[in-house]
This record gives structure tokens, sequence and C-alpha cells, in this order.
């Protein structure tokens, strides 16, 4: 229907956005990467010494094993919470799937930095819920643990990143034929069997775009580990922020990076794999 040449006109315009805002920024990340600090300047001489420290160096690989297992619970926390809510509002809620539907994605109206001093205040020693314990008697002094930890990081993330993982699996069961599970019914399958064997194998693409949009994100946010997660809830992004910062490290901080774009690039790759290969035919 179409020329070659209206393809190729239609199609320069994308390609060399994608280029020039994706390809080169990661391209020149890449050549940071491969040079050296010496006396707080960059040195333009290509080795691998960054990427040497970064294998070697036992502090990065325990951050990021932090970080994986803080992105890991973030995602199975936010499944648990996303799943039930996606399969109630798709074959339960009846009339009130629009206003529920509404409440669900209201927190994404709200500004990142808001809900996470809102968290903040929540989970302080003189926050909302250390003050409702010991008004109940249940302790007597504030709860350390409920702010600046991993623990906090993960309920800050958890609460951002639920509707992100809820929206895929949503559209996954709303887009289920309702005759199959109609027909797992008359059958004689029960309501178990029919979610098992139908429903959940359906909702199997919505249910891997959420784990990687919950993982991933998890695994690249700063601000939530800076606002909320103190030392021992600091994550990979964190380290990389303060050696393009402070530290005037731009090499190593490249070396890092490029890490984490391996690995994330290699979830994308694992989770189309997973998704061709369990997809319900």
């Amino acid at each position: 229907m179409y020329s070659r040449a209206y393809k190729s006109l239609v199609a320069i315009p994308p390609l060399v956005w994608v280029g020039a805002f994706l390809l080169l920024p990661y391209a020149l990340m890449f050549v940071h990467s491969l040079w050296a600090v010496r006396e707080s300047a960059i040195v333009h001489r290509w080795n691998l010494d960054n990427y040497k420290t970064l294998f070697t160096n036992p502090l990065y690989a325990e951050v990021l094993f932090r970080t994986m297992r803080i992105a890991a619970s973030v995602t199975i926390c936010s499944i648990l919470l996303g799943y039930p809510l996606a399969y109630y509002l798709a074959f339960h809620a009846g009339r009130r799937k629009e206003l529920l539907y509404q409440l669900v994605i209201v927190p994404l109206w709200v500004s990142y930095l808001v809900r996470g001093y809102a968290w903040k205040t929540i989970l302080g020693s003189d926050g909302v819920l250390n003050g409702f314990l010991q008004y109940l008697h249940l302790t007597r002094e504030p709860v350390g643990f409920f702010l600046y930890s991993p623990f906090a990081v993960v309920l800050m993330l958890t609460h951002i990143y639920t509707p992100f993982v809820f929206l895929p699996i949503y559209a996954a069961l709303e887009h289920i034929p309702r005759p199959l599970i109609e027909a797992s019914q008359d059958l004689g399958a029960g309501s178990l069997q029919t979610f098992w064997r139908v429903i959940f194998p359906l909702s199997m693409p919505g249910l891997l775009a959420g784990v990687t949009f919950a993982f991933v994100l998890s695994l690249g946010d700063f601000l939530a580990p800076l606002l909320v997660g103190g030392p021992s809830g600091t994550m990979i992004a964190n380290v990389v922020q303060s050696l393009f910062g402070a530290a005037f490290d731009w090499p190593l901080g490249a070396a890092i990076s490029v890490g984490i774009l391996v690995i994330t690039i290699s979830l994308l790759f694992l989770s189309e794999f997973l998704e061709k290969r369990w997809v319900f035919k």
C-alpha cells in the first residue's frame, strides 16, 4: 500500500530520536567506563581497571546483591497485592469496577517525592505508626527499624510500583474470553482448577510484564533509599549517584551503570523468552 520511500521517510524521525537520545548516551557511557581518573581529572586512557574494580571490590557486590534482594522483595509484594486486586476487578467487581480502578491508579497522579515524604512521616520515630503503637501500649518506645532500613525501602517501593504490576495483569485478565471460563465450568472444573488451568496461563503475559516493570524499576531506583533507606538501605543506584557527584569518579560510575544496563537487558530478554515459552495456546 505504501512505497519504500514513504516507509523510509516515516521511519527516519523515530530512528534518529532513538539514536540521538538512547543509543548515543549509552555509547558515551560505555566510552567513559574505559577511562580513568587521575588527580581529580578524567584521563582519556583506554583500560579495563574500572571493571576490575567492580568485580574485585566486595563492597559493590554486596550493594548489588542487596539491591537485587530489595527489588525481588518489592516484586513479590507487588504481585501479592496486585494480582488478587486485578482478579477481583476483572471478575467480581461488577458496577464498582470503574470506581475501584480509578482508586488503584490514583497514586500515579501524586508526585513520587510527595509519596516518599508521606512514608517518611508515617514511619518516623515521631510518625503516625509509632505514635499509634505507643498509644495502644504495644511498644514503649519508637521502633527503630521502621525507618532508614531495607524494610522501609521495600514498603515504599511496593506502594509506588504496585500499580505498574496491577495494570498489565488487569489488562490480561480483562481480555480472557469469558466463554473459555464457562466451558471449563461446564466440563466439571472447580473454581481452583479453572483459575490454575485457564485463567492463570492466559494472564501470564501480563504477569511477566508486571514482574519486569517492578523488578527493573526497583533495581534502578535511588530516591527511595535516599529518603527512607539510610546506610543499611543503600542501593546500587545511590553508589552511581555518589560516584557521578561528590566522588567525581565518572568512569567507575559509568562502569557500574553499564553493568546495571547489562543486567536489565538480560532480564528483558529472559522475560520475552518466558512469555513465548509459557504462552497459552
